[in-house]
């Protein structure tokens, strides 16, 4: 009777954890963002220059390519980015990711990450200076800005000029390298009568209702690294609470979506004040995170700058690891949600993306994600399976015991756990390989959902994305029939591949010995293969294909150990009293 008991105990403790990410974790359907205007700053804290000065009124929105001609722009042309920068301001406020488009169908719209002020969302990023002194100009968001000519390319950075009228010139240099990061060197030379006190600063700043996935399971909102430790504040956080402030002598601060990242990087050797906040305006609800740098004193006849990055873009693994090893970038690969088991999601993810190097497929890299690890707890599992095996053995034995001391339950569990002992049968046998695979079942879970390698990355089939749920139902037999099924019942292929399989290795496994656990046991397959329905089908693969192997080693165990397969009468096993 034990043995019954602690499988139970598992599955339970497995339902229960299924269902925990159903409800809790997985993506839910949130409102559109409403059109909301304005790229402005809060007020810094009492006693520092200020960063920006918040706009007093809202613009209606307007479409995002008449935004875009009102004011001049230098063209941005990358093998992965499109977009401009708005010589009114200097901002880098539109940019588009030629390489991701928002459906997997190639002609499905491309994802746009930047938009201008005066568009449904602005999302730009600012650089400058304030000075200490409220009588110094320096440029602004509506300072318009000379261009030298040329469009932003790898090969070509641009050089924008503004000139104060009071002795001060202003130079800005944006950089760009092939991927996703920009470099921004700014410089001030001052030829007046009069020493300036300068301090450099950049912004990104967001406005209106931000959509997210309002899941546990990741982190979507401001982030950074700074003074040494990972920072991750809710927008819901911020609201109506005091900017959250720091300083720090490396890192970087930005504002991450599920896929996508803009990122300030200061220099990493000087200290700078960051601040992530929020400020309500015109109804709307305004985001930032900026950082200050140190005071720059420019005597007449002298020159300061300061360089510092941007990235702006999808956060791939491997990219982000290149940009920490090569430019110093602390810990920027936490910028995707790895969570708390990050030591051993992103080996995980490493693994996978190196099956994905040699076969070119992210679902046969799972396939063979689930072998390497069945390799791995081999000897566990084969062990565990043994012990099965033995127990399946014992079932004719422990009929008799039941029938004999049915009436007296201690002496029943004392005669059962003798036997167990006798043949050395283990009754937890049963809970090791559910117990396996539930770490390796969330960690993969957190793969498929938090890495844009496994977006809209296809298998075979009818599977054009592994990080969504299977899109056939059975209910119009998979596709066949031409009429929209319920969305509650919406269970394809793999889900009932799966609960297929499910069943087959139930099938090996000892058959608890009261009916109504019996029964319970027979309806889990079903249980499993509705909740699975509505996960990332790339998830559902490996459970299929990991309970394939299973039922294939069991099968090949118990056949050694000399258990006949399920249907036919069972050998008992021979037991030696002492």
């Amino acid at each position: 009777m034990g043995q019954q008991k602690n499988l139970i105990v598992a599955i339970v403790i497995s339902c229960a954890i299924l269902l925990l990410f159903q409800f809790y974790f997985q993506p839910k359907q949130t409102a559109q963002p409403t059109p909301q205007q304005g790229i402005a700053a809060p007020p810094t804290a009492p006693g520092a220059p200020a960063i920006a000065t918040p706009a007093t009124t809202v613009p209606t929105a307007a479409p995002r390519d008449k935004v875009l001609a009102q004011n001049p722009r230098v063209k941005i042309v990358t093998p992965r980015l499109t977009g401009s920068i708005d010589l009114v301001g200097a901002k880098l406020d539109d940019l588009t990711l030629v390489d991701y488009r928002e459906e997997p169908e190639p002609n499905s719209p491309e994802i746009v990450l930047l938009a201008p002020d005066g568009t449904a969302n602005p999302y730009a990023v600012q650089f400058g200076w304030v000075a200490s002194k409220s009588d110094v100009k320096v440029p602004g968001p509506d300072t318009r800005w000379t261009s030298a000519g040329g469009d932003l390319t790898p090969t070509h950075p641009v050089d924008l000029n503004w000139d104060n009228g009071a002795g001060l010139t202003f130079k800005r240099r944006i950089a760009i390298d092939a991927d996703y990061m920009f470099t921004v060197t700014q410089s001030v030379a001052n030829a007046g009568s009069d020493k300036v006190s300068l301090y450099p600063y950049a912004l990104i700043s967001r406005e209106g209702e931000v959509p997210t996935s309002n899941t546990y399971l990741l982190h979507e909102g401001p982030i950074g690294v700074v003074d040494g430790s990972l920072k991750e504040i809710k927008y819901s956080a911020l609201k109506g609470s005091p900017p959250v402030e720091a300083d720090t002598t490396s890192g970087w601060l930005g504002i991450t979506d599920k896929y996508w990242l803009t990122a300030l990087v200061p220099d990493q050797k000087e200290t700078v004040k960051t601040r992530f906040a929020h400020t309500p305006r015109g109804g709307t609800d305004l985001y930032q995170v900026d950082y200050r740098g140190a005071e720059h004193e420019l005597a007449p006849g002298g020159t300061v700058s300061e360089e510092a990055r941007v990235f702006a873009g999808a956060k791939q693994v491997a990219l982000l690891d290149r940009y920490e090893s090569v430019l110093g970038v602390p810990r920027f690969d936490r910028a995707i949600d790895f969570g708390w088991f990050y030591f051993l999601t992103k080996p995980i993810f490493l693994t996978l993306d190196f099956f994905y190097a040699l076969i070119g497929n992210f679902g046969l890299a799972i396939m063979l994600l689930t072998v390497l690890i069945k390799l791995l707890f081999f000897p566990l599992a084969n062990k565990s399976y043994k012990a099965m095996s033995k127990m399946k053995q014992l079932q004719p034995e422990m009929a008799k015991l039941r029938e004999k001391f049915g009436d007296d339950k201690a002496k029943l569990n004392q005669e059962m756990m003798a036997l167990y002992k006798r043949v050395g049968a283990n009754p937890m046998a049963g809970c090791l390989p559910i117990a396996i695979q539930i770490p390796v079942f969330f960690s993969l879970y957190k793969v498929l959902y938090v890495t844009i390698e496994m977006r809209q990355a296809p298998f075979y089939g009818w599977i054009h994305d592994l990080s969504a749920p299977d899109p056939t139902n059975f209910l119009n037999l998979f596709g066949l029939l031409h009429f929209p099924a319920p969305a509650f019942l919406a269970i394809g292929a793999w889900p009932i591949i799966m609960g297929v399989t499910m069943f087959m290795q139930q099938k090996l496994n000892p058959a608890p010995p009261d009916p109504v656990q019996a029964k319970m046991f027979m309806a889990l397959p079903f249980v499993f293969t509705y909740m699975l329905s509505q996960f990332a089908s790339g998830l559902v693969i490996y459970w299929a294909w990991n309970n394939t192997l299973s039922v294939t080693q069991q099968w090949l165990i118990m056949r050694r150990a000399g258990v006949t397969p399920p249907g036919k009468a069972v050998a008992p096993i021979k037991t030696t009293k002492t």
